[in-house]
């Protein structure tokens, strides 16, 4: 073999290395660029799937609050926070005491409010109130409350002024809805919230037949509540004739946590 012919198939054999090395690296950048393609398509897809993907469904509790308190803006959100804040379970992970729960919120009303304190069930800075009181004679009270800065206002009249306008549920709601106009201009930014006047016992109606008509009150200060979109809290679901004491119309300790809850379970608290 001439040295021309060996030299020829040298550089045949160098031409066919490279055309393989340049298959190879070619190779090599198609299977990368591929599984870059695939990598890309899978965050993609998973990118899709997250942003698809529900979140925990608190529709019925937001749907709720809009039906059931104010339309105002600040208070939806407040409540649809705390909706989110519940575990997997559906139940409250709270483990703050009754006292913590009312730290932003206060309690106005007549003696049977006031047993709030007495009971040790809440702190003196979140109760306003004072036995035998009137509509009248709330002005004191507002600015009490006033100076606690509340973020919730719950309100617990009643009793007194049923027995002093003697079925005349109009002017009762009239003189409710003059009190509640002056605690919004005094505290605008705080959320009212209105408990229903407690049911009583048969005995104390025989004492006093006005009190026969709380049903009444009751129905005319709901729809109140409506009209001015703020909070009504019916209590009916717990009473039990075992809470009285023996006048038929004041409550024993036991019953001030389990109201206190109701108040915090409404307002989310």
């Amino acid at each position: 073999m001439g040295f021309y012919t060996v030299y020829k198939k040298q550089k045949e054999y160098r031409y066919m290395k490279k055309t393989i090395k340049r298959k190879q690296k070619l190779g090599i950048r198609i299977g990368v660029g591929c599984a870059l393609v695939i990598t890309v398509i899978l965050l993609a897809v998973q990118g899709v799937s997250n942003l698809t993907k529900k979140p925990v469904d608190t529709s019925e509790g937001i749907a709720y609050i809009k039906g059931k308190e104010s339309a105002d803006a600040k208070t939806i959100e407040q409540k649809i926070n705390q909706l989110e804040k519940k575990d997997g379970t559906g139940e409250s992970s709270d483990t703050r005491s009754m006292k913590e729960r009312f730290s932003g919120a206060v309690v106005m009303g007549d003696s049977i409010a006031a047993s709030f304190t007495e009971y040790d069930v809440l702190n003196t800075s979140s109760v306003v109130a004072k036995i035998g009181i009137h509509f009248s004679e709330l002005d004191d009270q507002i600015e009490q409350a006033k100076q606690l800065d509340p973020q919730i206002i719950f309100l617990a009249y009643g009793m007194n002024d049923v027995t002093k306008t003697n079925g005349d549920v109009d002017k009762f709601i009239k003189d409710y809805s003059d009190v509640i106009k002056k605690i919004q201009k005094a505290m605008p930014d705080a959320h009212i919230f209105v408990n229903a006047v407690f049911p009583v016992q048969e005995s104390a109606v025989e004492k006093e037949p006005a009190l026969a008509n709380i049903a009444d009150y009751n129905e005319k200060l709901e729809a109140m509540c409506e009209k001015k979109q703020i909070g009504y809290i019916d209590n009916s679901d717990i009473i039990e004739d075992e809470y009285y004491e023996e006048d038929g119309i004041h409550f024993k300790a036991n019953f001030y946590p389990i109201w206190a809850e109701k108040m915090a379970e409404v307002a989310t608290l």
